[in-house]
């Protein structure tokens, strides 16, 4: 890649740094950084500096690690904002999206077993060393996506706009969309299949959004029927954010993945060809539909078990 493609994705990765720092400065704040938030701008100000050096140990775990130091300041800052935050107010439920993850992100890696639209190099010899990296690195997916799209939305005015009425032909319309997603790619050729990743990004959102609706759990469907966007909106914005962010750690990382698919591979900003960013924004929402998937899924499993059984009436004598 030559040195203008970098310029162009610095300044992209300080456009968007800035404007989360500027808007978290203007906004009105309920108490100051707490530690953690402290302790991630640490993290993040030691781990930038100390990369020249090319440590073995901060180079090869460098994603992972910047990454943790963001989730921390952007909860802290969340918290300064509001007030509460997810790890500052509910650390199980932020353990349990850090947890889940690991196995939701796995999915598109097995996608990606068969269309082979990245993988991974520069990965330490130590099987156990790699685990660990992939596990802290996929760990920080889904609390990243979250973390930003609260912080987004704490700083953004937000505004009511016109109630949108979900159909059942909609419902019906949008899971057939996003089953044919996720099926077309890997039921054609793979030599067709590596250009139809896209939709992959999208897939489960279109599949699962209308079930979390009927089922009753979290919808951005219902909130919308309600004229609330503000979510799908911070969530959108929180992919592209992240997206970039994503792209400029991993470039100076030791081990790190690089993109192969066979889109755009003579126009890449840092390692992503540049059609791939596209896919940021709707794989935020993807990850806010299909963890509330699990939430529904597991609300459903436990009122089911609270049931009262059956009595059963006497015989007639």
């Amino acid at each position: 890649m030559d040195q203008h493609h970098v310029a162009i994705g610095l300044l992209a990765f300080l456009a968007a740094g800035g404007w989360l720092t500027v808007a978290y400065l203007r906004a009105p704040k309920r108490s100051p950084l707490p530690r953690w938030g402290w302790a991630g701008l640490a993290i993040l100000v030691t781990g930038q500096s100390l990369l020249p050096l090319r440590l073995r140990l901060l180079s090869t775990f460098f994603t992972p690690i910047m990454w943790t130091g963001y989730v921390l300041l952007a909860d802290g800052m969340v918290r300064s904002l509001r007030g509460e935050s997810r790890l500052g107010a509910a650390p199980r439920e932020f353990a349990s999206l850090a947890f889940w993850s690991v196995p939701l992100w796995l999915i598109f890696e097995a996608y990606n077993l068969r269309l082979e639209n990245w993988t991974y190099v520069g990965l330490p010899l130590s099987a156990l060393a790699s685990a660990l990296g992939y596990i802290w690195s996929f760990a920080t997916i889904w609390p990243a996506i979250f973390e930003t799209a609260d912080l987004i939305d704490a700083v953004r005015p937000h505004a009511r706009g016109r109630p949108r009425p979900v159909s059942r032909v909609t419902l019906v319309s949008l899971a057939a969309a996003g089953f044919l997603c996720l099926t077309l790619p890997v039921a054609v050729p793979v030599a067709i299949g590596r250009y139809l990743f896209a939709p992959i990004w999208l897939g489960f959102a279109l599949l699962l959004e209308p079930v979390n609706y009927v089922w009753g759990g979290r919808s951005l469907l219902r909130e919308a029927e309600q004229g609330d966007t503000s979510a799908l909106r911070s969530f959108l914005l929180a992919g592209l954010v992240c997206g970039i962010f994503w792209e400029f750690w991993n470039y100076w990382a030791a081990a790190k993945w690089i993109y192969v698919f066979p889109i755009g591979q003579n126009w890449k900003v840092f390692e992503m060809p540049l059609p791939g960013f596209l896919g940021f924004p709707p794989f935020a929402v993807e990850c806010l539909v299909m963890y509330e998937f699990l939430r529904t899924l597991k609300k459903k499993a436990l009122a089911r078990q609270c049931e009262p059984a059956p009595v059963m009436s006497s015989p007639p004598s």
